[in-house]
């Protein structure tokens, strides 16, 4: 019994020698600062044996730079991405089946024209000059009334021309999708113009509480404040052309997907997100802002 015991305490001893000259290792741990899957000692050195997962791609990437898609940039919310795109924010999060509108990354893209319809061609923010891809291989060139074509040439040295993409300067708004006959919306005076690097509408004065008449026939795609920079926010979306801003009330009186009828009221004056009393009204082409004076009458 003795000699068993001596065994037993001689064998503890020796496994806490043992311990003694052994130093402890943490386990390895997963560095949050590298790329998703990858992980790293407490030295900072790739752990041996684990293979670095590859990033996940951002939803839609395979759509970046095709027509009729958009690349999220950073600051950007699915309210800006509409008004800049011609579309209602909801629209948005349904083509693109967000679960959450208020969460989109950086890098995703996302599609803003509705599915199985053709991206609009691109028009200059304040020119009205549309670009087309030319789609045949011959052009038939127009001229303006009273202007006779001169013949066309016959000389058997004459080359072929090739065609370039057609830079067509759009006509004042006349029929169909651009026969809108815009109202003012506010009957103050004009305090600032339409200046595309600064003021991307009319400013309109007048005092709180003063009436905000929608510009013409449409639906509410937005009422909120969500928006930095224009308070209290409605925007109208007419049809696939054209929407209008309605910015810095004093109360909206409208809300989303309602529809509303040329001279409705849907906002009373205010000065939110402003240094004074004032409308902010802009008029938006296929989600461009462009001037006013253009589709408003004269005062």
């Amino acid at each position: 019994m003795l000699v068993s015991r001596g065994l037993v305490a001689g064998f503890t001893v020796a496994l806490l020698l043992v311990g003694c000259g052994t130093r402890m290792t943490k386990a390895p741990v997963e560095d949050r600062g590298t790329y998703a899957g990858a992980m790293t000692t407490t030295t900072g050195s790739p752990q041996p044996g684990v293979v670095a997962a590859p990033m996940k791609p951002l939803p839609g990437a395979e759509n970046a730079g095709k027509p009729g898609y958009y690349t999220v940039k950073p600051g950007d919310t699915l309210i800006r991405i509409g008004l800049e795109n011609g579309q209602g924010w909801k629209d948005i999060a349904r083509w693109n089946n967000l679960e959450n509108a208020n969460l989109i990354e950086v890098g995703q893209v996302l599609r803003v024209v509705a599915p199985g319809t053709t991206p609009p061609p691109v028009i200059a923010a304040d020119t009205g000059v549309v670009t087309r891809p030319v789609t045949s291989t011959t052009i038939t060139p127009s001229a303006p009334t009273g202007t006779a074509l001169p013949p066309a040439s016959t000389a058997s040295g004459a080359k072929p021309v090739t065609p370039a993409p057609a830079v067509i300067a759009a006509p004042a708004p006349s029929a169909g999708e651009d026969d809108l006959n815009f109202i003012w919306p506010a009957s103050g005076s004009l305090l600032a113009g339409f200046d595309e690097a600064r003021n991307k509408g009319y400013d309109i004065s007048g005092k709180a509480g003063d009436p905000v008449l929608a510009a013409a026939d449409g639906r509410v795609v937005y009422s909120g404040a969500g928006l930095r920079g224009y308070g209290n926010l409605v925007i109208l979306k007419h049809n696939n052309t054209f929407l209008t801003a309605y910015a810095h009330n004093q109360t909206l009186l409208v809300k989303e997907d309602q529809s509303v009828r040329k001279g409705q009221k849907i906002a009373e004056m205010g000065s939110t997100d402003a240094d004074r009393v004032k409308l902010h009204f802009e008029i938006r082409r296929q989600g461009k802002p462009v001037d006013p004076a253009r589709y408003l009458s004269a005062r």
